[in-house]
């Protein structure tokens, strides 16, 4: 327990970290789109590529992949249901801002420094399928809502994938453990020294970010999608937890995966939408504190 607490205050250490150094004048706003870069670009590519190297994957396993899609596409539905009656602007921010998970940020580097390959694994299967609802599909479904039910296109959508280097990975790795293909050694230890970056970098990118801008009249819609959000995210834990017939390494990370913070991609797709930046910003990073405390809990309860 002592030992899950110090690496997690370790995680939360290096967060605060980072939204010291912004508001001491160390960094500016503009160097988390940098960081983000350089996360999602490099060590979180790498990191994806060394988790997945050496390891045995079972087609079965791909059952993880549609979780992930499947969590994000049951995110988007009940924000919609429960926003039924309110003005379409409010609906289509409910459904970007309640859907798609922050793994790749944010998870996966407490996978990394918690669980064991194989839980590391099941992390990026899960992420896999829920990147396509944070990079594109959550938006393409909150522009139609907004739009009145107008015509969804998915040509957006399928851009955004095929320009992502950590789908692009999730997919390439995949395919090359389904074929049982090994990497070259050399280029998995060079991946690897990459990814021992990803946590760190990863989290101090998270601190950097953090924004929280919603007045007292916003403190409404943001309880209400904060508290829909892990509402049921409780649920798909303990379903995960409880109905899986799966071994306790495969439950374990799907109950840490059901926690997960709000796609950090939510508030840059709100605002090309014309939505509410603020008030994303503050579901996203309040996501965050609240994703810590579960994470860590369930870590304390199941390990």
């Amino acid at each position: 327990m002592l030992d899950i607490l110090t690496r997690a205050g370790s995680f939360v250490g290096v967060i605060v970290l980072g939204y010291v150094l912004r508001r001491v004048g160390f960094f500016k706003k503009e160097d988390f789109h940098f960081l983000s870069k350089l996360v999602l670009k490099i060590t979180l590519t790498a990191a994806i590529v060394s988790s997945f190297a050496g390891q045995e994957l079972d087609a079965s396993m791909l059952l993880v992949c549609v979780l992930g899609f499947g969590f994000g596409l049951l995110a988007m539905l009940c924000a919609f249901l429960c926003h039924l009656g309110r003005p379409r602007e409010e609906r289509a921010f409910a459904v970007l801002n309640c859907a798609g998970c922050n793994i790749g940020n944010f998870v996966l580097p407490f996978a990394q420094s918690f669980l064991g390959p194989v839980g590391v694994m099941v992390v990026s299967l899960f992420d896999a399928g829920n990147s396509s609802i944070g990079l594109g599909l959550a938006y393409g479904a909150a522009d139609t809502v907004r739009r009145g039910g107008g015509r969804f296109s998915a040509r957006p959508i399928l851009k955004a994938l095929a320009s992502s280097a950590p789908f692009l990975a999730y997919i390439t790795m995949t395919v090359l453990c389904l074929l049982h293909v090994p990497l070259p050694g050399p280029v998995v230890q060079f991946a690897d020294i990459i990814a021992g970056a990803n946590a760190f970098l990863a989290m101090l990118m998270i601190g950097v970010g953090f924004e929280l801008h919603a007045d007292k009249g916003q403190l409404g819609a943001l309880a209400r999608l904060l508290g829909l959000r892990f509402a049921l995210a409780g649920a798909a834990a303990a379903l995960f937890w409880f109905a899986l017939p799966w071994p306790a390494e495969y439950r374990q990370a799907l109950v840490i995966l059901a926690f997960s913070p709000v796609a950090s991609t939510a508030p840059a797709f709100t605002a090309r939408l014309g939505g509410d930046f603020g008030l994303a910003s503050a579901v996203n990073s309040l996501s965050i504190l609240i994703s810590i405390v579960c994470i860590v809990t369930a870590l304390a309860v199941l390990l």
